[in-house]
């Protein structure tokens, strides 16, 4: 109890324009409720404003940004749903006498405090000095009142003050730091690539369960935690599948509705791993009551970064569902959390990749060995033996290799 009086207060506050609907306002508050939590707030209350269209100087108008001055004080913090313009958040701030942050903000804040590796606190950063570039204008009374708490937290918070000429500067350098961590990734890709192995990747809304999926599928350690964007790095793992095939099984960022734009930007080289696979593998948390908005936001986002390979929707979290029958698409209606119908999934993607690939055998006499090199720079090598006629090789192959080859086929 004594740990919860220490946490800073919230206030939420949401705009409801003639166009949007009740039910869709109360669960946008809700999903910020649960990212204010998660960013370690004690939210106290909430408030909905109904306007045809948001104020050019204080996005709820005056009079209602007075009415929540009024119930709030210095030392709380109110949180709109909306990102708020530069100009809108300092009135705002002004009006109420207490610290303004958006929903950009507070994403960007967990995101700072979940950032474990030198690519995720990078990314991060670069999104996090974007976003408040345009920010760091005239005296900046609602960056003040901010002090180093929520909105300002993560390994950008210390430039906060800094003219803006430097944040340039240390923008083009954490772009030119990505940029190299894109490049490697794109060579580790390659890598990848010329051994033939398809790319499977877990996409999905965050705390969907893709983390658990993947520790259940391939048995590794990984972390996993019943919380927002648990898993910002890329998690890479072996996934052995029942017809002797494997394939690399990714994990990245989860995504959310109103993703912040900056932080698509900034995590490009993150999101390459889902546009450059051969396989997605949407996770959805059929338990929620907005699966199919978390579903349609996600669709935007791959949509956004430009990710068109194949998708199996897999539909998560079954066991906490009353009726699992009536799942939208039961045929991949899973728990990863239980097991439950995990090998019907695995038997899907096999058999995805089975239209894809065939195992063929073929004999390289010895004056033909240039060709066994290009099975195994566009080839799945399974085994190789020489024999006394030249050298044996089983491998997995596409139909292009198929073709190239089909009269070493033994």
């Amino acid at each position: 109890m004594q740990q919860e009086t220490m946490k800073q207060n919230a206030y939420l506050v949401a705009l409801q324009q003639s166009f949007q609907r009740d039910w869709e306002v109360e669960e946008n508050l809700l999903e910020l409720k649960e990212l204010a939590e998660d960013a370690g707030l004690h939210v106290v209350d909430s408030f909905v404003q109904k306007r045809g269209y948001p104020d050019p100087g204080t996005f709820i108008g005056k009079g209602k940004a007075h009415e929540i001055g009024d119930m709030v004080d210095e030392d709380s913090l109110v949180i709109f749903d909306d990102e708020l313009t530069p100009a809108q958040q300092g009135n705002l701030s002004d009006l109420m006498e207490a610290p303004v942050i958006d929903r950009t903000q507070l994403i960007l804040d967990i995101f700072a405090q979940r950032a474990q590796s030198n690519e995720g606190k990078i990314q991060v950063e670069l999104a996090q000095l974007n976003y408040l570039l345009p920010r760091l204008m005239g005296k900046g009374k609602a960056l003040s009142r901010l002090g180093g708490g929520i909105g300002t937290r993560g390994p950008g918070e210390t430039k906060l003050e800094t003219d803006r000429r430097r944040i340039r500067k240390r923008i083009s350098d954490l772009r030119g730091d990505l940029e190299k961590i894109r490049q490697t990734r794109g060579l580790q890709r390659e890598g990848r690539a010329s051994t033939a192995i398809p790319v499977v990747s877990l996409v999905g809304y965050t705390n969907a369960g893709k983390s658990t999926l993947l520790k259940a599928l391939t048995g590794s350690d990984v972390y996993v935690a019943d919380q927002l964007f648990a898993t910002l790095d890329p998690t890479i793992r072996r996934w052995d599948l029942k017809s002797g095939r494997w394939v690399y099984l990714s994990d990245t960022v989860g995504f959310i509705r109103k993703l912040p734009h900056t932080l698509v930007a900034a995590f490009q080289a993150t999101l390459e791993e889902v546009v450059y696979a051969d396989l997605l593998l949407h996770v959805i948390d059929a338990s929620h009551p907005q699966s199919l908005e978390q579903q349609e936001a996600v669709e935007e986002v791959l949509k956004e970064i430009g990710a068109t390979a194949p998708i199996i929707s897999v539909y998560n979290k079954v066991d906490l569902v009353a009726h699992p029958i009536e799942v939208r698409s039961p045929e991949q209606a899973i728990s990863a959390k239980t097991g439950y119908q995990l090998e019907k999934l695995a038997e899907a993607v096999d058999a995805f990749f089975s239209e894809k690939f065939f195992q063929r055998q073929y004999l390289f006499p010895f004056d033909k060995l240039s060709q066994a090199s290009y099975l195994r720079d566009n080839a799945h090598v399974l085994a190789e033996e020489f024999v006394a006629e030249g050298l044996i090789i089983k491998a997995e192959v596409d139909q292009k290799t198929a073709s190239m080859l089909q009269s070493f086929e033994s």
